[in-house]
């Protein structure tokens, strides 16, 4: 059984997060637009350009998303993305690239659990955990 994250995003931004998701965690990109849908299939009112799929695939891990057709891509809540880093250094790195632009929740530190771990909102309102593996360091 695979269970994979599926988020929404607003103001036409969902091609620009996966972008930068791809420059943090590598893997394959592929963007489906609205215009490739067949024109009887699209979301009404939906804007040619925007974001109908998106995938990254990055050995088995697989996030998806795609543009909000209400606009407004609502708020992330009640819910996170999870990281787990291979160690500190890399934790960091992620840490770092996904919350540049956004918002510092949790601090990225050691805690009695883990090497490091921190929270944090990227650009685009998505909340990310960021871990390492246990025993790393």
């Amino acid at each position: 059984m695979a269970i994979n994250a599926y988020v929404f995003y607003s103001n036409g931004q969902c091609a620009e997060a996966f972008d930068m998701y791809q420059g943090i965690f590598g893997g394959e990109v592929s963007i489906m637009r609205m215009k490739d849908v067949p024109a009887d299939q699209r979301m009404p009112g939906a804007p040619d350009d925007s974001v109908m799929h998106a995938a990254l695939k990055s050995g088995d891990t697989l996030l998806m998303g795609s543009d909000d057709p209400t606009g407004d891509g609502g708020p992330k809540t009640g819910v996170s993305l999870s990281y787990t880093a291979p160690d500190a250094q890399t934790a960091r790195s992620v840490f770092d690239a996904l919350s540049d632009g956004g918002e510092v929740q949790m601090p990225l530190e050691k805690t009695f659990w883990t090497e490091a771990f921190g929270a944090c909102l990227d650009r685009y309102g998505v909340p990310w955990m960021i871990d390492t593996a246990e025993g790393s360091s």
